[in-house]
């Protein structure tokens, strides 16, 4: 090999050892982030199949979330990448690169819109800040009305109205009040979000700012002046889950972490923030559900599409209403009750003090497929030998509203001399009408929807007592209220109304939150055996 040949190729090898030890150096001293974005620690990584988060946060947030970021990778060892900006340019971003796991703005009005163009599924509320101004400590120009942001000596700044929560809200405000464009016209700058304000103030660009008084834990020189034009001035903040997000289960894990009243709602509340009710903090939660048997398959596909997009638990207990209630007065508390009616939520008022109404169900009479017996009425149950099955009285919902409807018709005693069964649940009817050892059942349209192939169902007409509506409560001492509650905003959907349709129910639009009284004749509750003749004493 010729000398220049060899030298040629020792230069090409020392070039190339030079560059990788530069990389590897560089890499192992870190880089400076990007303006406005976390550094994610590279010693940590994620759980498995999961890629990095992406949070978009407003500024107003970022001393706040840096901290909570830092403790989650640390507790969970997962992985998250911070964007913080305004909130108007962190939404655009959501909406034209679908790019990002959860948004956090600074004011709901930002997820509101975002709701409307479906870029959000769950929102998950944190806390509350005021907005005033922020001067220099000491406040040296005695800054303390919107008067005095129209002095001359005064150099006011202000966040972009139009991208910045802070100052749409103060825009809001100012512009009832009749000020907004006389602040508008004294104002020397508009910056790109509430942070740089703050920072304008305190390098001396400026006297004055509007801000959010969380935003100062970041700048100790300077002040924060409350005023009372801004006292409605309050921003909710919330994080909402992008629809987007490829990884779901993951983005609920954070998000819960943050919203949790042990982790992310201990630091809001330490740098100055109004926190919200949260959940306590658990890796994987497991939520404990009461629900009335007839209410099984409306609710089971919901509940297991719950599970898997929030990556966690639920217990639930289906049975009659009235042994679940004799469960839960004996100390078994669920964190939420689905009750089958309003009778059996009102015995419960001392752990589910405000419920909320969902649907409606009505009694009917369930006959063998082609009604052999041609019963047509209640009347035609009372006929001679007749096998009738009803729910229990003490045990269920159904068997309580049964009751009332035979003391309605006029035939409660004739009735009750053909029941030969009494059962806690519908489908326990159902299966006895299959096999042939009952000849009709008083059950809910519910139990016939869901065996329409075998039997048929009969309307009882002219009682109105005979429709039972379904209420949803969430235990006043629940450690998962915020779950509870997305778990009843699944049960809520479009395509859970559907289901719940589809098995005979009548949705409740427009529900509304109800203050249960305690009623002066509530069932009692029973936990003897699920069968029991006409003539057993109850």
């Amino acid at each position: 090999m010729s000398k220049p040949l060899l030298f040629m190729i020792c230069s090409l090898f020392l070039v190339v050892g030079l560059t990788f030890w530069l990389f590897h150096n560089e890499r192992s001293a870190g880089r400076p982030t990007a303006p406005n974005q976390s550094q994610p620690n590279p010693t940590e990584g994620t759980k498995s199949g999961e890629s990095e988060m992406i949070l978009l946060c407003a500024a107003s947030n970022q001393s706040v979330i840096e901290q909570i970021r830092k403790q989650y990778e640390e507790e969970t060892g997962r992985r998250v990448s911070v964007q913080y900006g305004n909130s108007q340019s962190l939404l655009a971003q959501l909406e034209i690169s679908k790019r990002g796991d959860l948004y956090l703005p600074a004011d709901n009005s930002f997820l509101e819109n975002a709701k409307g163009k479906k870029l959000i599924e769950e929102v998950i509320p944190i806390a509350t800040m005021p907005i005033g101004l922020v001067v220099k400590k000491g406040n040296p120009k005695g800054i303390t009305s919107l008067a005095d942001l129209k002095r001359d000596d005064v150099r006011l700044v202000q966040a972009d109205p139009e991208a910045a929560a802070v100052t749409k809200v103060a825009r809001s405000i100012l512009e009832k009040l009749g000020q907004w464009e006389s602040i508008k016209e004294a104002t020397r700058g508009f910056r790109s979000t509430v942070t740089e304000v703050a920072t304008d103030v305190q390098i001396s660009v400026a006297d004055v700012g509007i801000v959010y008084s969380p935003v100062l834990v970041s700048f100790p020189e300077l002040e924060f002046v409350p005023i009372v034009e801004f006292e409605s001035g309050v921003s909710q903040v919330s994080l909402g889950v992008a629809s987007s997000t490829k990884q779901p289960a993951a983005a609920l894990h954070f998000a819960r972490y943050i919203a949790a009243s042990d982790r992310g709602l201990k630091t809001y509340q330490q740098q100055g923030f109004t926190i919200g009710e949260g959940d306590q903090w658990s890796d994987v939660p497991e939520l404990n559900i009461y629900a009335g048997s007839m209410l099984r398959p409306a609710i089971e596909d919901s509940i297991i599409a719950f599970e898997a997009r929030e990556g966690v638990k639920v217990s639930r207990t289906y049975n009659g209403c009235g042994i679940l209630v004799a469960q839960m007065k004996a100390g078994q508390i669920p964190d939420a009750y689905f009750a089958c009616d309003l009778e059996f939520m009102s015995q419960v008022t001392d752990i589910f003090p405000e419920a909320t109404e969902v649907s409606q169900n009505e009694l009917v009479i369930m006959v063998p497929k082609g009604n052999p017996k041609n019963i047509a009425s209640l009347r035609d149950l009372t006929k001679p030998g007749l096998r009738v099955g009803i729910g229990h009285e003490k045990q269920c919902a159904m068997g309580w509203i049964t009751q009332n409807t035979f003391r309605e018709s006029g035939l409660q005693q004739e009735l009750m001399s053909n029941v030969a069964v009494q059962t806690p649940t519908g489908d326990m009817l159902v299966n006895q009408l299959r096999t042939g050892a009952l000849d009709a059942a008083v059950a809910y349209l519910s139990n016939a929807a869901g065996a329409a192939e075998f039997l048929d169902a009969i309307e009882i007409q002219g009682i109105p007592c005979s429709t039972a509506t379904q209420p949803w409560s969430v235990a006043k001492n629940s450690k998962y209220p915020l779950l509870a509650d997305r778990l009843f905003q699944r049960i809520c959907s479009a395509e859970s109304q559907d289901v719940f349709e589809a098995e005979g129910f009548q949705w409740q639009l427009g529900a509304k939150k109800l203050n249960i009284p305690k009623t002066s004749a509530t069932p009692s509750t029973d936990t003897s055996p699920t069968t029991a003749t006409a003539g057993d004493k109850e």
